[in-house]
């Protein structure tokens, strides 16, 4: 039986005072509140039209049927959608379907489901895409453009995030909604969309955007099922990379449903570090959190878990720091990626240098580990890893700073 999805989550009013103070040490109990969830994404209320892009085929299939029209055309339309170079956002480039069929779905069904506010272009040729949403808010999308020839879309699954990592300006927002699986889809037709005649083919997919993936599992879970399938975007599972900051009965249930890749955002050796920079900790501490790791991929054959390990200078860059994660991960197949970090309005944390991070690197392949170090995208425009979003004037409080670290900071 599948683990269920973790409820809904917001940041509490009860855990601080949000106008007059900017720092708590809350248990990590009351830093939230449940909150309902929401409708699935293209349920319909009597006589509103489906959105397409939220459904995976079979559903498609089953709406064209109970339409009165054959599975054949099902087919036809999911390759306008996502195949056939199409990426249709409107009923005029349905091309191929007969007159009858187009007049219903024009009639029955939504194409589109993001307008796009605008495109930055970072110094480096990174995209920053900001969409609007139908309801308002606005979510960004980035696209990262490599000389080997591999063009990754970095997209968002929330407006915002519950899970005040404290080195995230997307987490200083706090949720504000989960997008719905037309949103995210639609996030990588944009990309091929608009850039594929520019870089070439759109490559990979990385769930590393606005948000926390596992928070708003059953859309995440949809939209990359969409993005893999043979007959339309035809992403490799390999390169679908979803990544979370630590929900561990979201990352079983990930591990035993889907093919795509897994990245756990680590960036700490100790449950102290970790419990300050990464709140979730909390409650799926550093032991659960690795040990589950350990016993679900001691079953699967080459796969691979990748930890991504943010750099923050003085707190989690020691050599002692490289020389425990080495032990950590031990009977984990993974690789390292050690991440600059990228400030931020209000940030409290500085970048480690980079000749650090090279001696951090090759400490952990003394150890025995794969290890890669990202370089930083986008960073002019506000693109770059943990720089996403727009925190307005509420932001969730900052954590009380552990003593030991208060120097470094």
């Amino acid at each position: 039986m599948a683990a269920q999805a973790l409820p809904f989550l917001r940041w509490s009013r009860s855990a601080s005072s949000l106008g007059a103070r900017s720092s708590t040490a809350a248990a990590p109990l009351r830093l939230f509140s449940v909150l309902r969830r929401p409708p699935a994404a293209a349920r319909c209320e009597a006589g509103s039209k489906v959105m397409l892009k939220g459904m995976d085929y079979s559903e498609v299939e089953s709406w064209v049927k109970a339409q009165g029209y054959r599975p054949g055309q099902a087919m036809m339309l999911w390759k306008c959608l996502y195949g056939n170079n199409v990426w249709a956002h409107c009923h005029d480039e349905l091309t191929g379907l007969n007159k009858d069929f187009r007049k219903m779905i024009t009639e029955h069904a939504d194409l589109k489901a993001l307008t796009v506010k605008d495109i930055l272009t970072a110094s480096d040729g990174t995209r920053k895409i900001l969409f609007s949403l139908e309801d308002g808010p606005v979510i960004e999308t980035v696209i990262i453009p490599c000389a080997r020839g591999r063009t990754t879309v970095c997209v968002s699954s929330q407006v915002g995030c519950a899970m005040n990592c404290q080195f995230c300006f997307t987490g200083r927002m706090g949720l504000r909604k989960h997008l719905s699986t037309a949103e995210i889809v639609e996030q990588a037709v944009f990309a091929r969309r608009l850039f594929s005649d520019e870089f070439g083919a759109i490559t990979n997919v990385v769930f590393m955007g606005m948000g926390e993936p596992f928070h708003n599992i059953d859309n995440v879970m949809k939209a990359s099922a969409i993005m893999v399938d043979e007959q339309g975007l035809h992403f490799s599972p390999r390169k679908v990379t979803v990544s979370t900051s630590g929900l561990v009965p979201q990352i079983k249930r990930f591990l035993h449903e889907s093919n795509c890749s897994l990245a756990v955002s680590l960036n700490a050796t100790t449950d102290e570090v970790r419990n300050w920079i990464m709140p979730i900790n909390r409650k799926y501490n550093l032991n659960l959190l690795l040990g589950t790791l350990r016993e679900e991929l001691c079953v699967r054959k080459n796969y691979r878990v990748l930890f991504e390990y943010v750099m923050l200078s003085g707190v989690n860059d020691s050599m002692d720091d490289a020389k425990r994660l080495i032990e950590l991960v031990q009977g984990i197949p993974c690789k390292i990626n050690l991440i600059s970090f990228n400030p931020h309005s209000g940030s409290q944390f500085k970048p480690t240098p980079d000749e650090k991070i090279l001696e951090f690197r090759n400490v952990l392949i003394q150890g025995g580990l794969i290890v890669f170090v990202r370089l930083s995208r986008g960073d002019d425009q506000m693109a770059a890893c943990g720089q996403l979003g727009e925190p307005g004037d509420y932001q969730l409080p900052l954590l009380r700073v552990p003593e030991k670290f208060q120097v470094a900071l």
